[in-house]
C-alpha cells in the first residue's frame, strides 16, 4: 500500500466520522430519539429536558455540548453510577492513551527522523511507500540499531510500570469497593453443588441442613434449595401479561374507533378471557409444587447456603468439605441477578463436556474465518491481486478506484466480518454451562480476543507479507520470530487503515446506533404506533468492545518500534473511544451486574501478551538485519517480563479469585458497630428464595419472579 491509498483512506473514514457525530448531535436533540440516546436515564427516571425555543430550531443544529460533558465526568461519578467493572472498562482507554502518547513522542522525535536519515538511500522506494518511515528502512547491520532496542527498552518497561500501578490502583479500589457493597447478599452467600441425599430422608434439603449445621455450627444460618420447574414452563409464556395488556390496549382502541367492526374487539376480548384462563392454571400449577412432597421430588443438587458473616462464607466458599472434591463443591455465591438459573441444572459433572464443545466449536470458527481474512489480504495487495484475477487491472482505468480498493475497501470488509464474530462467541459461552452471566461474558471476551489474534493479527500478517510463501515449510522454530518480524514491518499499512476504520468509524457507529434508529421507526409507524415509547435498556457489551480495544493495544505495541508513524492514529483511536464510551455509560447502557472488577486480569494478560509478541518480533526483526547482538540484548528483557507476568499472579491475582478473611472479618465488625448486620443477613436470606415458595400473586407474577423455578437443558 502505497501514501496515497493511506491518505484516501484517511480521509474517508475521518469524512464519514465527523458526518456520523454530526448527526448524533442533532438526532440526540430529538424527544422521539430519548428511549435510544437516554435509555438508562430515563429508566432510573430522569427527566431529560429539551430546547423546544424557537419552535425547536436550535434541536436541528449539531453541537459539541455531548463531548464536553463526556470530558468532565469524573472516576468517582462513575464509579457512583455504574460501578467498578464500567470505570475499568473507561480506565482501559485512558491506559491506551497514557501508553501510546508517550510512545508517540518518542517515535516521532527519535524513531521517524532517524528511519528517513539513515536508510538505505533508495529513491524509488521512498517516494512509493511508508516504509521510508520504518525500520524496515535501516541498512543491515547499521549501529543505528541499537537506538532500536533502546526504544525497545524503554517502550517495554514503560509500558510494565502502567500495568503495575494500573494492578495496584484497581486491587484498591476492589477492596474499597467490596466495603461499600458490604449489604449486598452474595457476601454471606455460598453457592454449593453436587449435594448428596440425606441417607435418613432421601431427600437434599435436610442433608444440606444438617451437613452445615454440624461442621459450620457457629457460622451457618439457613439454605435455600432449588427445585426443578420444567412442568411449569410449557404454560409459562415469558410475555403473556405484556400479550394481554397489548390486546387489552388494542380491544379498548377498536372499541373506541367508529369505523371498526365491533367484532374484531369482541375476538381480541376472548383472547384476553382465554390468556387469563391459563394463568389461572398455572397459579394452580404452583401452588401445587409448594407442597412439600411434590417439591422434594423436584430437588436439585445445588443451594445457596446463607452465613452469619461474611467470615464464615469466606472460610466456606474457598476450603474444601470432604475429602471428596466431587460432591459438596462451594465457591462464593454471584449477585441474585447476576445468576443464570437456568445453568444450575446441569449436573457439574457434565460440565467439562459443555466447556469443551464450546472450545471446538471456537476453534472451528476460528479456522474458518481464515477464508474471508486471506480474501482481503489478497485486496489489499493490488500486484498479487492482478496475478489471480487479471479481470481486476480494469480498476486501474478509473482514476482513484485503486486507492479506494487497496486503502479503505480491506478494512472494511474485515471489520464487517469481525462485527459478527462477538455475538457468536456469546451465543456459545451460553451453552458452556457457567453460572453467571459475568463468567459467561468474561469467556466470551477472552475468546474473542483470542480470536482476533489468530485471526486479524496473524492471520493478516502471514496472508498479507508470506502470501507467495505459502508452500514453504514452517518446521524450523527457530525461523519463527524472523518471518514474524518480516510479515510485521510489511503489514504496517494495512494496519493503520483497520485502525482507521475501527476507530473513527465503528466508535462514531456505535454513538448513533444506527440498528436501533431504524427498529425504532419501523416499530413506531407499524405494530406499536400510538402507543407509549420504552426505553431500550442493553447492558455494555464487555465482550465485543475490550477484545477489540486490547487487539489495537497489541497492533500499537508491536508497532511502536516497528513503525512508530501508526502511534497517532492509536492515541486518536482512544480519545475518540474514551469520549464515546463515557457518553454511553452515562446515558445509554444500564449496570446488570458488578463483578468489582473482575476484568483487569485479563486485561492485563491481553496487554502482557502484546508486550511480549513486540520484543520476540524485534528479536527476529533484528537477525533480519544482521544485528545478532541486539537480538541477544533483547531476550534478558523478554525474561525479565515473563517474571514480571508471575509476579503479578502472585501479588495481585489472588485477591480477585478469593475473598481475604481478614477483609471479610473487618466488615462484619464495622456492621456489628453500625448494627447493620441483622438487616444485612435478612436481606440475603431473602435475596435466593425462590418465588415458589411465597406466596402466589397473579397481580406481580412476572417471568422474572419465576426465574430460581429452574430445569435442565
Amino acid at each position: 500500500m502505497n501514501a496515497e491509498s493511506l491518505a484516501v483512506s484517511a480521509s474517508i473514514n475521518i469524512g464519514l466520522a465527523l458526518l456520523i457525530l454530526t448527526l448524533f448531535s442533532v438526532l440526540r436533540k430529538q424527544p422521539s430519539n430519548a428511549p435510544i440516546y437516554y435509555a438508562r436515564l430515563l429508566s432510573q427516571h430522569h427527566q431529560i429536558s429539551f430546547d423546544n425555543r424557537f419552535f425547536g430550531f436550535r434541536r436541528l443544529i449539531p453541537s459539541v455540548a455531548w463531548i464536553r460533558r463526556a470530558l468532565h465526568v469524573t472516576e468517582d461519578e462513575i464509579l457512583d453510577t455504574c460501578g467498578l467493572d464500567v470505570l475499568i472498562f473507561i480506565r482501559l482507554f485512558k491506559f491506551g492513551i497514557n501508553f501510546f502518547l508517550v510512545c508517540s513522542v518518542v517515535g516521532l522525535l527519535v524513531l521517524v527522523p532517524l528511519n528517513y536519515i539513515a536508510g538505505d538511500g533508495q529513491p524509488s522506494r521512498r517516494s512509493h511507500s511508508m516504509d521510508a518511515f520504518t525500520i524496515s528502512n535501516i541498512r543491515k547491520g547499521s549501529n543505528w540499531l541499537w537506538v532500536h532496542c533502546s526504544c525497545l527498552y524503554f517502550v517495554s518497561c514503560y509500558g510494565l510500570y502502567l500495568l503495575y500501578k494500573e494492578y495496584d490502583n484497581i486491587l484498591l479500589m476492589r477492596i474499597h469497593q467490596l466495603h461499600n457493597l458490604r449489604h449486598q447478599p452474595n457476601q454471606f452467600t455460598v453457592l454449593v453443588r453436587e449435594i448428596p441425599l440425606c441417607d435418613e430422608h432421601k431427600a437434599r434439603d435436610c442433608s444440606v441442613d444438617h451437613f452445615f449445621s454440624k461442621y459450620h455450627p457457629h457460622s451457618y444460618q439457613s439454605y435455600q434449595i432449588l427445585y426443578d420447574g420444567k412442568s411449569l414452563e410449557k404454560l409459562l409464556a415469558k410475555s403473556m401479561r405484556r400479550k394481554i395488556e397489548s390486546l387489552g390496549h388494542h380491544s379498548l382502541t377498536e372499541k373506541n374507533n367508529r369505523n371498526s367492526p365491533l367484532s374484531e374487539a369482541l375476538k381480541n376480548d376472548a383472547e384476553i378471557e382465554e390468556l387469563k384462563e391459563m394463568l389461572q392454571e398455572l397459579a394452580e400449577r404452583i401452588k401445587h409444587t409448594q407442597s412439600k412432597e411434590v417439591l422434594q421430588e423436584k430437588e436439585l443438587p445445588v443451594a445457596f447456603v446463607t452465613f452469619k458473616s461474611r467470615w464464615g462464607a469466606a472460610l466456606a466458599a474457598q476450603s474444601q468439605q470432604i475429602s471428596n472434591p466431587l460432591l459438596w463443591i462451594t465457591e462464593m455465591a454471584p449477585e441474585p441477578r447476576d445468576v443464570l438459573w437456568s445453568n444450575l441444572a446441569i449436573p457439574f459433572r457434565y460440565l467439562p463436556l459443555y466447556k469443551f464443545g464450546v472450545y471446538v466449536s471456537a476453534s472451528l470458527l476460528t479456522i474458518f474465518f481464515a477464508v474471508p481474512v486471506t480474501a482481503v489480504q489478497g485486496i489489499a495487495k493490488f500486484e498479487r491481486l492482478k496475478k489471480w484475477f487479471p479481470p481486476a487491472i480494469a480498476v486501474q482505468l478509473i482514476p482513484g478506484l485503486r486507492s479506494i480498493v487497496t486503502g479503505y475497501l480491506p478494512s472494511v470488509i474485515l471489520s464487517g466480518f469481525i462485527y459478527v464474530v462477538p455475538f457468536a462467541m456469546i451465543g456459545m459461552a451460553r451453552l458452556a454451562g457457567y453460572i453467571s452471566r459475568s463468567t459467561k461474558d468474561i469467556k466470551a471476551c477472552n475468546m474473542v480476543f483470542y480470536f482476533l489474534v489468530g485471526n486479524v493479527f496473524f492471520l493478516s500478517l502471514l496472508s498479507g507479507s508470506l502470501l507467495d510463501q505459502i508452500g514453504e515449510s514452517f518446521s524450523h522454530p527457530r525461523d519463527i520470530p524472523g518471518r514474524l518480524a518480516s510479515a510485521a514491518s510489511a503489514q504496517a499499512d494495512f494496519f493503520m487503515t483497520y485502525i482507521l476504520t475501527n476507530g473513527l468509524s465503528g466508535f462514531s457507529l456505535e454513538v448513533l446506533q444506527p440498528g436501533l434508529l431504524i427498529w425504532d421507526a419501523m416499530k413506531s409507524n407499524t405494530w406499536d404506533r400510538g402507543k407509549k415509547k420504552q426505553p431500550y435498556l442493553y447492558s455494555l457489551p464487555y465482550y465485543r468492545v475490550i477484545p477489540s480495544v486490547a487487539l489495537c493495544i497489541l497492533i500499537g505495541t508491536v508497532y511502536a518500534v516497528v513503525s512508530p508513524l501508526l502511534l497517532p492514529f492509536l492515541v486518536a483511536y482512544f480519545c475518540l473511544g474514551y469520549i464515546v464510551f463515557i457518553n454511553q455509560t452515562q446515558d445509554v447502557y444500564i449496570t446488570t451486574y458488578e463483578t468489582c472488577g473482575q476484568y483487569w486480569p485479563y486485561i492485563h494478560h491481553y496487554v502482557l501478551i502484546a508486550i511480549v509478541i513486540m520484543q520476540i518480533t524485534m528479536i527476529g526483526l533484528f537477525g533480519l538485519k544482521l544485528k545478532p547482538a541486539a537480538s541477544f540484548a533483547t531476550i534478558p528483557l523478554l525474561v525479565f517480563t515473563i517474571f514480571f507476568n508471575e509476579y503479578c499472579k502472585a501479588r495481585f491475582l489472588p485477591m480477585f479469585n478469593h475473598c481475604s478473611v481478614k477483609d471479610a472479618r473487618d466488615r462484619d465488625e464495622y456492621d456489628e458497630k453500625t448494627d447493620l448486620m441483622e438487616a444485612n443477613l435478612q436481606n440475603a436470606i431473602d435475596a435466593y428464595c425462590p418465588p415458589c415458595l411465597r406466596p402466589l400473586d397473579l397481580e406481580d407474577m412476572e417471568s422474572s419472579r419465576l426465574q430460581p423455578l429452574i430445569s435442565p437443558r
